[in-house]
């Protein structure tokens, strides 16, 4: 082994593992120095990065995993590589600015960022929206559900190799997201749920729209269990990889479908109901083994869960108001702006100096389709939060990826953190 600090090696006895921010730097002389029997040792082991611009790793995450041969002794994720500082943007944004930037976090879905930060606010503020401004945040939020694991089995397939998958996978997220931009004006991102409920009511004929996707839905879902869930080849990849037991996942906090993969129904949408959920029928879907498979299985049916969530909501959807009508937290309706000068300096005043939120503190949590999406926001009484910071998920889900890789060889390390379904934009927040 060479001593000298600036040349430290990588392979070592499996009895002393070296640590892994150690990086290979031997050049050709030393390698020849050592000999080829320094390759040629069995128990050597040897360090290598996967990231931070491997394609599988769904944005700039960089794994370091210890290997010998095949297999993953040790792994170790770093993050960090976006510095998009977007806790401490919101603190110099006002309150009525905040949703538009939380809503850029986790990009795949953007709307439970903006719910969980608009209930926090609502909470600090004491607010009671209105009956269908709640109704209107769910359907929003089951159909951004829906359109985030379609994208997971965009992805998912397409790293395993079921390349028609991210092409059909794509197709049905499309759909939703034409809806999308229909209602919000914006395909992604969309600044649609702000404090006091939502920026603009339903279009005309957006019950039709609905219907039509629920249609179309449940056809394409057979599709991809002929496609993947019935595959010999395909259940071979997934079924017995990436073990995650029930205390591995409830001593690490992870949320979501990974916890519930593991045998836990831990779902806030019926454990710790927010919005109208208490008023729809779901199931939550939990799973037996705790692999790559059970995680894909609950995520495609949680798919089939929204879709009857959806379908109640459009049975339900109450008439009413979609905002509260308070001057000091709701802008003036637009057309009033050209008609009104009281309108015109209500509407300058709210948009440069914000509302003012009673101080205090204050932490909300949702079920986002990766987990729990919490906010916490500390105010001091002014027009913007003294402290804002967010839970994400992706984050906290992404310290489980050295348990499930160990032990477990390099052709499965895609396939495992895949079935973790990272967002980066959540990460690096």
């Amino acid at each position: 082994m060479i001593d000298s600090p600036e040349k430290q090696v990588v392979t070592s006895q499996l009895g002393k593992l070296p640590k892994l921010d150690s990086v290979l730097r031997m050049s050709e002389v030393q390698a020849a120095e050592a000999g080829s029997s320094a390759y040629q040792n069995d128990d050597e082991t040897m360090i290598i990065n996967m990231g931070p611009s491997h394609p599988s790793t769904h944005g700039v995450l960089r794994l370091m995993l210890e290997l010998k041969g095949e297999m993953v002794l040790r792994s170790k994720p770093i993050m960090g590589y976006l510095h998009t500082g977007m806790e401490k943007t919101g603190e110099e944004l006002t309150y009525l600015q905040g949703a538009t930037n939380v809503t850029r976090m986790d990009y795949a879905s953007p709307l439970f960022n903006e719910l969980a930060f608009s209930l926090a606010v609502e909470k600090l503020v004491g607010m009671e929206i209105p009956e269908r401004a709640t109704w209107i945040r769910m359907l929003m939020c089951e159909l951004n559900r829906i359109s985030s694991h379609l994208l997971f089995m965009a992805t998912n397939g397409m790293d395993l190799g079921a390349v028609s998958m991210m092409i059909y996978g794509w197709r049905e997220r499309e759909q939703v997201l034409r809806f999308f931009q229909k209602v919000t004006g914006l395909r992604m991102n969309h600044n649609y749920i702000r404090p006091g409920g939502v920026a603009a009511d339903l279009p005309p004929g957006w019950e039709e729209d609905v219907n039509s996707l629920m249609e179309m839905l449940p056809p394409r879902l057979e599709e991809y269990d002929t496609l993947m869930t019935n595959q010999p080849i395909w259940r071979e990849r997934l079924q017995g990889v990436g073990f995650l037991s029930k205390e591995e996942a409830l001593a690490l906090s992870i949320t979501g479908p990974l916890l519930r993969s593991a045998g836990v129904a831990w779902d806030l949408r019926s454990t710790m109901p927010y919005l109208a959920y208490d008023q729809v029928d779901f199931d939550v879907l939990v799973g037996s083994y705790g692999d790559c498979f059970d995680r894909y299985s609950i995520r495609l049916n949680e798919i089939r869960e929204s879709m009857k969530i959806v379908k109640q909501i459009v049975e339900k959807m109450p008439e009413g108001d979609y905002r509260v009508q308070d001057k000091k937290i709701t802008p003036p309706p637009r057309a009033r702006i050209d008609e009104s000068m009281e309108a015109l300096i209500h509407h300058f005043k709210i948009f440069t100096e914000g509302y003012k939120v009673p101080a205090g503190e204050v932490y909300v949590a949702v079920e986002s389709p990766r987990g729990e999406l919490g906010c916490y926001i500390v105010s001091d009484g002014s027009s913007k939060p003294y402290r804002m910071h967010i839970r994400g998920p992706s984050f906290v889900n992404l310290q489980v990826l050295p348990h499930m890789l160990a032990n477990s060889q390099i052709a499965d390390a895609v396939a495992i953190l895949s079935s973790v379904d990272p967002i980066l934009g959540e990460v690096d927040r």
